[in-house]
């Protein structure tokens, strides 16, 4: 198989690659996948979001394989986080789950294609073949929402949810399950005011004035509302 020269390698011409799930196999196989297909990669593996922040501050990867279903993450939010943490970064994402509205979500979130787990050898290669190639990749079904995908609308509402640190997108992805205050802080250990303090933080940078508004506006491009089996 010929070898996919990468435009987004840096200067050691060596591909960094970023592999995030918590599913051992899938990590093993995906790496050895892209072994095959680019030039001696660096491959480094994440099972959590955190564990794969770290990762990014210290490796500046060139590429990322995100699934969207972490232990400590769910939704779009570590898409977001990621692409804040490492905005050179070209991100693809891959679930389990392929319907329309997720592929719409992601690429308006900044991926540069979603593959579906469950896609064959030659589909993964194909996939980072159009990457390499600075295209987008999706799967055979998608179908361009009417508008077309990065409405502006869509955006903005990107940009604000970035612009939260990260105890702020995890207080926000509770307060999209529906817990309370009280209930944020006793999972994360923190005193209630804080938390108030937090979501005072949070509405002013979304730019709205309840929690429901906040919850609304995260849900519009699937913040945390993606469900199924990563």
């Amino acid at each position: 198989m010929a070898e996919v020269v990468m435009p987004i390698v840096g200067e050691t011409n060596q591909l960094k690659l970023l592999l995030i799930d918590d599913h051992p196999l899938f990590c093993d196989a995906m790496a050895m996948t892209v072994g095959e297909i680019f030039d001696a990669p660096i491959i480094q593996t994440a099972a959590t979001l955190k564990e794969a922040l770290v990762r990014v501050d210290h490796t500046l990867p060139d590429l990322i394989v995100l699934d969207l279903n972490l232990p400590d993450v769910d939704g779009i939010d570590g898409l977001i986080r990621l692409k804040q943490a490492s905005p050179d970064a070209k991100i693809v994402v891959v679930s389990s789950i392929s319907d329309n509205r997720i592929t719409t979500s992601v690429l308006d979130a900044g991926a540069v294609g979603f593959v579906p787990k469950g896609s064959p050898r030659n589909e993964l290669v194909r996939a980072f073949q159009l990457v390499a190639d600075g295209e987008i990749y999706t799967p055979e079904d998608f179908v361009v929402p009417q508008g077309g995908l990065r409405s502006q609308a869509s955006h903005d509402v990107v940009e604000k949810l970035a612009s939260l640190t990260p105890q702020q997108s995890v207080i926000l992805n509770l307060i999209c399950e529906g817990k309370l205050n009280k209930q944020i802080a006793f999972d994360l250990s923190i005193a209630e005011t804080t938390v108030k303090a937090h979501l005072t933080a949070i509405m002013r940078k979304l730019g709205v004035q309840n929690r429901t508004q906040a919850v609304l506006l995260a849900k519009k491009v699937s913040y945390a509302s993606l469900s199924g089996e990563s």
